[in-house]
C-alpha cells in the first residue's frame, strides 16, 4: 500500500471517473485517493491536503478564460504530475501545459504507461544533482514559506511559472517535505527564514 502511487481525479463525469477507477485499481500501482467533479476552492483545499503524486483532470472542469492556466492553477495546489483528459473540445494548445494526455481510447496498459512516463520525467537525476538545495531553490523555498503563489515567484525572480513549478518538485525531492506547512518548519529550522516573518 505504501508504495502506490497516489492519484486525485479531477472529473466532472461520474461515469469516466468510476472507469479510471476500475482500471487503475487493476494495475495495482496506484490508489485513487478521490475524484474531485470540480475545481472549486473547496477542491482546492482537498487537493492540497491529499498531496497526490499525480493529478487526472478534464480540462473541461474549467471555465473558457482559465482553462489555458489550468496547469498553473492545480500547481498551486500540489507538486503533482498532471495529465490531462483528453476531449472534444481540449486543444493542442491547452494539452501542451500538462505532463501528458490521457485519452478515453486508451487501454490499461497504455494508461499506467503515460501515468509512470510523467512521473518519471519530473524525477531528476539524483547521482547528478545531490540533496542540498541550489541557493535559488533556497530562494524559493523562502517564498513558499511566506505564502507566495508560483505566479507570483516566478514575477519575483522573472522565471517562467514552469521553472518554478521545476525548483518546487526538486526542494519536495531533496527535502522530503509536500506540504507548505513542513516545508515552512523546515526552512525555520534552517535559519532561511525568521519566524516573524510567517504569517
Amino acid at each position: 500500500m505504501e508504495n502506490k502511487k497516489r492519484i486525485v481525479l479531477i472529473i466532472p463525469s461520474d461515469i469516466i471517473a468510476k472507469g479510471f477507477e476500475g482500471i487503475l485499481a487493476e494495475q495495482g500501482d496506484f490508489l485513487v485517493q478521490e475524484n474531485l467533479v470540480d475545481f472549486s476552492r473547496g477542491s482546492e483545499a482537498k487537493l492540497r491536503n491529499l498531496s497526490p503524486d499525480v493529478v487526472i483532470v478534464d480540462p473541461a472542469v474549467f471555465d473558457f478564460q482559465s482553462r489555458k492556466e489550468s496547469r498553473i492553477l492545480i500547481a498551486d495546489c500540489c507538486d503533482a504530475s498532471v495529465l490531462a483528459l483528453e476531449g472534444p473540445s481540449v486543444t493542442d494548445d491547452i494539452l501542451k501545459q500538462f505532463d501528458g494526455a490521457i485519452s478515453l481510447y486508451d487501454d490499461m496498459a497504455c494508461v499506467a504507461r503515460k501515468i509512470n512516463s510523467a512521473l518519471d520525467s519530473k524525477q531528476p537525476d539524483l547521482a547528478t544533482e545531490g540533496n542540498e538545495l541550489s541557493a535559488r531553490e533556497k530562494e524559493i523555498l523562502v517564498c513558499v514559506a511566506q505564502g507566495m503563489l508560483n505566479k507570483e515567484i516566478a514575477d519575483k525572480f522573472s522565471l517562467s511559472i514552469y521553472t518554478v513549478i521545476t525548483h518546487r518538485k526538486n526542494i519536495t525531492r531533496k527535502t522530503g517535505i509536500k506540504t507548505v506547512a513542513g516545508l515552512t518548519v523546515y526552512a525555520i529550522l534552517n535559519n532561511l527564514i525568521d519566524i516573524n516573518s510567517v504569517q
